[in-house]
Order: C-alpha cells, then sequence, then structure tokens
C-alpha cells in the first residue's frame, strides 16, 4: 500500500507574524519557514502505518517555490521514502492545491492520502475535504486515531459532542488532528541520509490543472491591542461594570 502525505510550507510557528507595509499580507521575506505542525503529525502518521507493515512506501508532496524542498527534505528525515515538489510562485487557495493533489494522485495511485486538517497560515481546512470530494472517494477528518486492516480505515474523530468511530473503504483521504500522534524527532544521520533520498520536481504547467478564480483577499491589519485590565471594589461593582458594556442585561 502507498501512501500519499501533503506537506505544506508555513511560517514557523514561533514567529510573530508581522503585516507588510501595504496591509496585503503578511512578512515572509526573512521569516522563518517549517513544515506545517499538522502535516508533521499527518507524515509520523504514515511512517507509523508504514512501520506495523500495513504500507510500503510513503511519499511526501508539496506544492510551492523552489525552497520548499527544505521541508520536503525534513520529511524524508522523518521517514518518508521520496518526495516530489510541484513547482509554482503562485499562492495557491485550498481548491487549487485539492486540483493538483488529485493529478499527482492519477499519476501515483495511492490507497490512502493523509494530510493535516489545517495550515496555520490560513486555518482553512478546506483541502482535505475538496480533495475528497474530486476524487470520489470516502473521507475521514479530525483524526485522532487511525487503524488499517483489510482494505478499511478506522478513524476516530474529533467532533463537537466528543468522539466519533468510522470505518470508511480505501482508497480514501484522513485528515490529522493534533492529538493524533507526537512526530519523531529528527535526528543528525537521518537529515545527512535524507540528503540522498529521491525528490522530483514537477513544474505546475505540466500537470495540466484547471486553476479555479481565486478568492481576492482586502485589507490586512493587526488585532487591536489589549486595553489593561479594570479592579473593582466588589461583586456589586462587577455586575454593575459589565452592564454596563453590555456583556449582562
Amino acid at each position: 500500500m502507498k501512501i500519499l502525505v501533503g506537506v505544506k510550507r508555513v511560517i514557523d510557528y514561533n514567529v510573530r507574524v508581522q503585516i507588510n507595509r501595504e496591509g496585503t499580507g503578511v512578512v515572509k521575506e526573512g521569516v522563518k519557514m517549517s513544515v506545517n505542525p499538522f502535516d508533521e503529525i499527518a507524515i509520523e502518521e504514515a511512517l507509523r502505518i508504514r512501520e506495523r507493515g500495513d504500507a510500503s512506501e510513503v511519499v511526501a508532496v508539496g506544492i510551492g517555490p523552489s525552497a520548499a524542498q527544505q521541508q520536503l527534505r525534513t520529511a524524508l528525515a522523518m521517514g518518508a521514502d521520496r518526495a516530489l515538489l510541484v513547482e509554482t510562485e503562485d499562492e495557491l487557495q485550498p481548491l487549487a492545491a485539492a486540483r493538483i493533489l488529485q493529478k499527482i494522485i492519477e499519476r501515483e495511485l495511492p490507497e490512502l492520502v493523509i494530510l493535516g486538517k489545517q495550515a496555520i497560515d490560513d486555518d482553512c481546512n478546506q483541502t482535505g475535504q475538496m480533495l475528497a470530494a474530486l476524487w470520489g472517494r470516502p473521507q475521514a477528518t479530525f483524526a485522532s486515531d487511525l487503524k488499517i486492516a483489510d482494505g478499511v480505515a478506522t478513524v476516530t474523530r474529533e467532533v463537537d459532542s466528543g468522539l466519533e468511530t468510522i470505518e470508511v473503504d480505501l482508497p480514501a483521504v484522513v485528515t490529522a488532528d493534533l492529538r493524533l500522534n507526537e512526530p519523531r524527532f529528527v535526528k543528525m544521520p537521518d537529515i545527512m541520509k535524507a540528503k540522498r533520498k529521491p525528490l522530483d520536481t514537477l513544474p505546475l504547467t505540466e500537470l495540466g490543472v484547471e486553476m479555479p478564480a481565486a478568492l481576492e483577499a482586502g485589507v490586512c491589519e493587526p488585532p487591536p491591542k489589549r486595553a489593561g485590565g479594570v479592579k473593582v471594589e466588589s461583586v456589586e461593582a462587577l455586575i454593575a461594570a459589565l452592564k454596563e458594556k453590555g456583556v449582562l442585561a
């Protein structure tokens, strides 16, 4: 069984994001970039499935500029067998990414696709669902547990009311939630070995993807600074202050 894993290049979660001067987005020049944390979880889960003997190959797929090879090398250092980068300088939205991944699926013919449930840069949480619809295969989102047996994936999902366990026939799309696993630490020997693993690049133009109309962002603004707190002398004063602000009727 072959597993395809999505790897997105995002601003590292430790970086304090700054709005650019034009107010059209965030500053990326000179900023540390990393693998989307939810995608790291997806990679780890694919590797554990392979290590249990339920899969034979893990392929990491990225979409972005040539610099995104760095994040794919991280996936290879974690243990992925090979990687593929669809090169483009364009900022892609979820539907465009899903259509590109669909083309890669047609080439690779995986039995399972694992994606992070969302990316921390746009928080869209749409690509996995869109990909499943385009592919015409089942989906299991927000996975906190995943087991593979006899061509069926048993997935425990995190939902508003608690946990839900479902079974989906393979091939299928699964999106990884935070509690699915804890990604392994990458050691220096693994980083050196990753340099010898195959990492292919493919121009987006070669896939023949019909790109959808993109949403246009308006103005980006930083959140307002928090005002200082106010001390009150009694519960009655607190209630009065909350009523004054319209929090309480």
